[in-house]
C-alpha cells in the first residue's frame, strides 16, 4: 500500500529508508483533510469498480500507522506537497491501476506514495508467532481462464523435481466457500533425511475447483491472505 518513486540519494538514503519503514513521516505543509470525490480501480481486462478515497491526511496517518516505529536515531521525513495520482497495484483479481497519493519530500527527489482507497472491510489476522508459525506452503499468485475450473498456482519450492536428490514434486487441492477459495499445496520429497540447501525456486502446481473462481477471493493457507489471480478469456 505504501511505495516510493525513485531511489534514495546517497546523502539521505541511510536515514530515509529506515525512517519510511518506521513510519516517521510528518506533514511539513498543510495537507488536504477533506474527503476526495469517489474514483475507480481499473483492471487490465477492462473491469472497473468505484471506491471511496482517503484524504491526504488519512493517507499520511495510514503510512505512520503501518510503520514499525523502530528507528530512534532517524530524522523524520517532512512532506512538502501532496498530489492525487494513480499507480499500478496487485489485487486478488489481478493487476490494476488505483488512485494514490504522491507525497513530495523535503531534501530529496524521491516521492512516497500511498494507495488512496478507503478500506471497505478490515481483516484482523491473528498475531504472527515465528516460534509457532502455521504450517503449509504459501501460494504467491495464480493464473487461469475466465469460466474455467483449473488454476495454476505459483509458490517457492525445491529447485529440483522429486526424481532428483533433494527434489520435490507438488500437488494442490482447494477448500472452497461461496466467498473464498484456499489452496493447500502438498510436497512430495525425493527422500527423507537428505542433506539439502535452503535455496528455493519458483514452482507451480495445478488445482481443480468444483466451480469457476468467479468473484471469489483466492487465499494462501498460512496467514489467510489474498493473492493475485490473473484470468484470461
Amino acid at each position: 500500500m505504501t511505495g516510493q518513486v525513485g531511489d534514495w540519494e546517497a546523502t539521505v538514503g541511510e536515514n530515509n529508508k529506515r525512517a519510511l519503514m518506521a513510519g516517521m513521516v510528518e506533514a511539513g505543509t498543510k495537507l488536504p483533510s477533506e474527503p476526495q470525490a469517489d474514483d475507480e480501480i481499473r483492471w487490465q481486462d477492462g473491469a472497473r469498480e468505484t471506491v471511496r478515497l482517503l484524504s491526504a491526511q488519512e493517507a499520511l496517518a495510514a503510512i505512520r500507522a503501518e510503520g514499525n516505529g523502530d528507528c530512534p536515531d532517524c530524522v523524520p521525513m517532512r512532506i512538502a506537497k501532496a498530489q492525487l495520482t494513480t499507480r499500478p497495484i496487485e489485487t486478488s483479481r489481478g493487476p490494476a491501476t488505483a488512485p494514490a497519493w504522491e507525497f513530495s519530500l523535503q531534501g530529496t527527489a524521491v516521492r512516497v506514495t500511498r494507495v488512496a482507497i478507503a478500506p471497505g472491510v478490515t481483516v484482523m489476522p491473528p498475531l504472527w508467532n515465528p516460534d509457532d508459525a502455521p504450517v503449509g506452503i504459501s501460494i504467491e499468485s495464480a493464473t487461469g481462464t475466465v469460466g474455467g475450473r483449473q488454476l495454476t498456482v505459483t509458490f517457492t519450492g525445491a529447485p529440483a523435481a522429486g526424481d532428483q536428490v533433494c527434489g520435490e514434486d507438488y500437488t494442490a487441492e482447494a477448500v472452497e466457500s461461496p466467498t473464498a477459495v484456499v489452496v493447500i499445496v502438498a510436497a512430495h520429497p525425493h527422500g527423507y533425511g537428505e542433506t539439502c540447501s535452503l535455496v528455493g525456486a519458483p514452482r507451480t502446481a495445478m488445482v481443480e475447483l468444483t466451480a469457476p473462481l468467479g468473484d471469489r477471493t483466492l487465499l494462501e493457507v498460512k496467514e489467510g491472505l489474498p493473492v493475485s489471480v490473473q484470468l484470461t478469456p
